[in-house]
């Protein structure tokens, strides 16, 4: 029970013959039916050899997308299933999770359903542990329960860089919305040294200093918050800007419009897209000095190649300092992924919103149910 007293596979006992269901993260990229990115699938497979290599039965269930409580075919796991058949033969893998209302409901009969038949359960699906859902919390109710491989590494890592990091700890929050991230901001400013912010949610920073943002993100609601963060002393904020003028559209070039290397001062009709040269600069030499890096969220529009200077930026300096480096999920793995620096990170997180959830509370849902099978 080395993480935060949640038991671990080796407290399982023999398992010799028992039938075991491993809650996995599978929630994969999709494109035209196929697996575009099987990396979730990949991380899995420690667990399930760990499992069967002992002499389990193992049974993997997992969600993928959001079918709403009904079968839809475009969320069917048969693709992943014939994959799965190559990377771990033997490991069956049951129908979408999410195709029973009854999993995000946690239906205490889909839980009864679910365990039906096993002698024990295991909780490798990180990704999925910050949400209270039937295959999440409800196993651990019925069977002999642990920690997969790949949560309990997840934990160890996200838990130790939020008690016990390496200084300077340096955070990189970016995304579109201040309100989305809020809660992590804040518990962030009790643990960090800087917070540096890019992406949307800068420009109601900006506009909470009083700089004139045109016409780029804003959440008006959140000014105040804002300002309030700021007092701080930890945050720091772009400099210069890329801007796209009006008539501009983003992933569309042929449309027009003016690009333009600005100050945090926008004229009406211009548009913040990502953080400017100075500012990469600045941000790049911070991440070099420091001793632990966080990495959540994009510094701009990345996905528009015009616009994917400020994100690469951060993407190249997470690879080039010597801190230990932790990417949270989500875009920021897809960012890396895309710069090529993905194998250069000290810790690529599976899970965007858990690994969030874990750095803002010390805990999840997931954990919470792991632990209490052990009462």
């Amino acid at each position: 029970m080395a993480i935060f007293g949640v038991p671990e596979l080796e407290d399982l006992g023999d398992i010799d013959g028992k039938s075991i269901l491993v809650r996995v993260d599978f929630n994969v990229p999709m494109s035209g039916g196929e697996i575009a990115d099987d990396l979730r699938m990949r991380a899995a497979l420690p667990t399930l050899s760990w499992l069967q290599n002992r002499g389990a039965k193992v049974t993997a269930c997992s969600h993928l997308g959001r079918p709403k409580g009904h079968r839809a075919p475009e969320f069917s796991m048969e693709p992943l299933r014939t994959h799965l058949a190559d990377l771990a033969p033997g490991v069956e893998l049951l129908e979408n999770l999410r195709f029973n209302p009854g999993e995000t409901a946690n239906d205490e009969s889909f839980v009864e359903e679910l365990v039906r038949g096993h002698d024990c359960y295991v909780n490798d699906a990180f990704g999925a542990s910050h949400r209270s859902h039937a295959s999440i919390v409800g196993p651990p109710k019925y069977l002999p329960s642990a920690a997969g491989l790949l949560l309990a590494k997840e934990v160890g890592v996200l838990l130790s860089v939020r008690n016990e990091p390496r200084r300077p700890f340096v955070a990189i929050m970016g995304g579109a919305k201040i309100s989305d991230k809020l809660a992590v901001i804040e518990s962030l400013l009790d643990h960090v040294d800087t917070i540096i912010v890019g992406g949307g949610m800068a420009f109601t920073f900006l506009r909470a200093k009083g700089h004139n943002i045109g016409d780029s993100l804003l959440e008006p609601e959140m000014v105040d918050t804002c300002g309030r963060l700021l007092e701080s002393g930890k945050i720091q904020l772009p400099q210069d800007l890329t801007a796209l003028s009006a008539g501009g559209k983003l992933f569309e070039p042929e449309a027009g419009g003016e690009i333009r290397q600005a100050g945090v001062e926008l004229a009406s009709g211009w548009m913040g897209v990502d953080i400017g040269p100075y500012s990469a600069s600045l941000f790049t030499d911070i991440i070099l000095d420091a001793g632990t890096v966080l990495w959540n969220g994009p510094m701009g529009v990345f996905e528009d190649q015009r616009f994917e200077a400020g994100t690469r930026s951060i993407a190249e300096a997470m690879a080039e300092t010597k801190a230990f480096t932790v990417v949270g999920g989500g875009d920021s793995a897809a960012a890396a992924k895309q710069f090529g620096v993905d194998s250069e990170i000290s810790h690529v997180s599976t899970g965007g919103g858990a690994s969030l959830e874990l750095i803002e509370k010390g805990d999840l849902p997931g954990l919470a149910a792991l632990r209490d099978s052990t009462k």
